[in-house]
């Protein structure tokens, strides 16, 4: 693994957005046997984990946005990379740590030097699994590791401290309805404070210290518990998303419209930037609204709970979810890499692009919004 360092470990645990980082070493904190006495807290951390390497599954992993001067660390174009972080001391997260991108080039050999791991090992093939997806949102993260044949333990799919903090309003206002609904419309304070009450357990990260309040509300049989509220919480969790990058996506799509490279354009870049702007704008625009559709399939089924009282319906309707999760972290990942990158690349006093750093963004725009299968259009043009 490399040999520098970084330094911003405490404000990632902190601050970072579920989508970007996925802290194993909290979830080894919280359940696994970080404790004096060596105690496993949750015999299911041990027994079904992500990494079979104890370090690994200690680590942070990052979808990390490639600077200039490491861009060539890979064999081929990319702009967003996963970074695996190694804390150098877990108890004090200051101390920053070591880190390697996921296939950067000599990534086996490093892998093979810091933890003794082939080239063939299940925990390469695990890491490689996470760079293909385009955030680590903990719905989208479950569904890519069952398609690869893991199971790993629920613990391992939380929602991060700062995205559960920015989510209670929104949640508070989705549940208020169904809380309404069951004390009463003449109840209004008392509704507002059950709503709150009810948002924090579902968005508990242990929603089983809290279970028979929302499985009975759910009518959910104790085995089904724990896999219903994990499912409800994604569609929050994706509504709240989309509804929090909305305002960004039409800044965005109109800076795509309008933003000029420097340097000369000759006649084949102007209409590569024309046709590229054409095609981004209508695929961002049309991707967002298929996550708008595929969550009004939600809303419809929490519709029949709150308006015509039929849990068994939205019960139902939970557990056959987490097909639609796959489709929808996609979608939703690829639009935040665009609005996360586009800020961070065109933060006020950056310089302007060139028109080849232009043509690349909007390519790896374009191609992150294809859907799984789906060829860009020059390609499936040619194909045709």
């Amino acid at each position: 693994m490399t040999d520098r360092v970084v330094r911003n470990l405490e404000h990632l645990r902190s601050s970072a957005s579920t989508a970007r980082v996925l802290s194993l070493l909290r979830v080894w904190e919280e359940n696994g046997d970080s404790r004096s006495d060596g105690a496993v807290r949750n015999p299911d951390w041990a027994a079904r984990p992500v990494f079979r390497t104890s370090a690994l599954n200690r680590s942070l992993i990052i979808k990390h946005r490639l600077r200039r001067n490491e861009i060539d660390l890979f064999p081929g174009r990319r702009q967003v990379a996963t970074k695996m972080v190694i804390p150098i001391d877990d108890a004090d997260l200051k101390t920053g740590g070591r880190y390697v991108f996921v296939n950067q080039i000599g990534f086996e050999r490093m892998m093979a030097e810091a933890f003794g791991l082939s080239s063939s090992h299940p925990d390469l093939e695990t890491l490689r699994l996470i760079d293909r997806l385009p955030s680590l949102d903990p719905f989208l993260l479950r569904e890519q590791l069952r398609r690869g044949g893991l199971d790993p333990a629920p613990c391992y799919f939380a929602i991060s401290d700062g995205d559960l903090q920015r989510m209670q309003a929104f949640v508070h206002a989705e549940i208020e309805p169904l809380v309404t609904l069951s004390l009463g419309p003449d109840t209004i304070a008392v509704a507002s404070d059950s709503a709150a009450r009810m948002a924090a357990k579902i968005l508990s990260n242990s929603p089983s210290d809290q279970l028979d309040a929302l499985r009975h509300t759910l009518r959910l049989a104790p085995e089904q518990y724990e896999e219903g509220v994990f499912c409800w919480k994604g569609f929050l969790y994706y509504k709240w998303t989309l509804a929090s990058l909305l305002g960004e996506v039409a800044a965005v799509t109109e800076a795509v419209r309008t933003i000029k490279p420097t340097g000369k354009v000759d006649r084949v870049a102007r209409e590569h930037l024309d046709r590229s702007r054409t095609v981004l704008r209508g695929r961002i625009i049309r991707t967002c609204d298929e996550v708008s559709r595929t969550l009004r399939i939600y809303d419809d089924a929490y519709a029949r709970l709150t308006q015509e009282g039929r849990p068994t319906a939205f019960r139902d309707f939970l557990l056959d979810a987490p097909s639609m999760f796959a489709k929808l972290g996609d979608q939703l990942g690829a639009v935040q890499h665009i609005v996360s990158y586009w800020r961070f690349r065109f933060r006020p006093a950056a310089h302007p692009p060139g028109v080849e750093e232009l043509m690349d963004i909007f390519m790896d725009f374009e191609t992150g919004l294809l859907g799984r299968g789906e060829l860009p259009d020059d390609i499936a043009v040619m194909a045709a």
